[in-house]
């Protein structure tokens, strides 16, 4: 009996040390220029993912996985698929995947976006768009099956540049992801509602400025924990 207790007593300290010491969350953070924080002074200190990171705390582990100008699309011009962060992101095996593409999936030459005369056509290919996200969605659950995964519905444009285009992400890539997000059982983070009518956040009309980052890594804070974000996030 005194044999078969302390053996109890030796498991329960060593599950009660698993729990303990259990490894952090993993959170991919798989995007554009907006999730690698291109124009911001210190993407690795300002970049949505790094201020989502230090809200979050150490028992999780936030990467960001970014690549500035690529498309959700294989056949944009520069497509996420073929950026050698997609294979660093699946060899992380992420239990939580953020996916927030679309925005240059959206370019093509006038129709109101600023700079847009020698734009790539990328949306030429917008019949591709919903195979292509699934296949994406894919990869990210077979480098770990139990991933919980968020599509994000990409800011506005006001009104795009280079052949980004506002009207384009609403009307058309908007409504594409809702539907991804069915088909595939993933979630949905809107990353539009919060910033209508919030143009002076995006000097260049596409990218959010530091303000910006700040609100996006609280609207995905929200997404992922259910909870409003601490006051005083870690090194803040």
């Amino acid at each position: 009996m005194h044999s078969a207790r302390r053996c109890l007593l030796l498991f329960a300290a060593f599950a009660g040390g698993l729990v303990h010491g259990a490894p952090a969350t993993r959170v991919a953070c798989v995007g554009d220029s907006i999730t690698a924080g291109a124009f911001l002074p210190d993407p690795a200190v300002a970049a949505y993912p790094a201020r989502l990171g230090r809200l979050l705390g150490p028992d999780w582990d936030v990467r960001n996985f970014g690549v500035s100008a690529t498309t959700l699309l294989q056949h944009g011009d520069h497509p996420y698929e073929a950026q050698p962060a997609l294979p660093e992101a699946l060899g992380f095996r992420p239990d939580v995947v953020v996916i927030a593409l679309g925005t240059n999936d959206s370019k093509h030459p006038g129709d109101g976006s600023l700079d847009s005369a020698d734009a790539p056509d990328n949306w030429a290919h917008r019949g591709e768009f919903v195979p292509d996200y699934e296949a994406l969605i894919v990869r990210f659950r077979q480098a770990n099956p139990a991933a919980k995964i968020y599509v994000c519905l990409p800011p506005p444009a006001f009104p795009g540049r280079w052949g980004i285009n506002g009207r384009t992400i609403h009307d058309e890539i908007i409504p594409l992801i809702r539907q991804v997000a069915q088909k595939t059982q993933t979630d949905v983070i809107d990353l539009y509602t919060p910033f209508e009518g919030r143009g002076a956040r995006f000097g260049d009309s596409v990218h959010p400025d530091a303000e910006g980052a700040r609100m996006l890594a609280t609207v995905v804070y929200r997404a992922l924990t259910g909870h409003e974000p601490p006051e005083r996030p870690l090194a803040e």
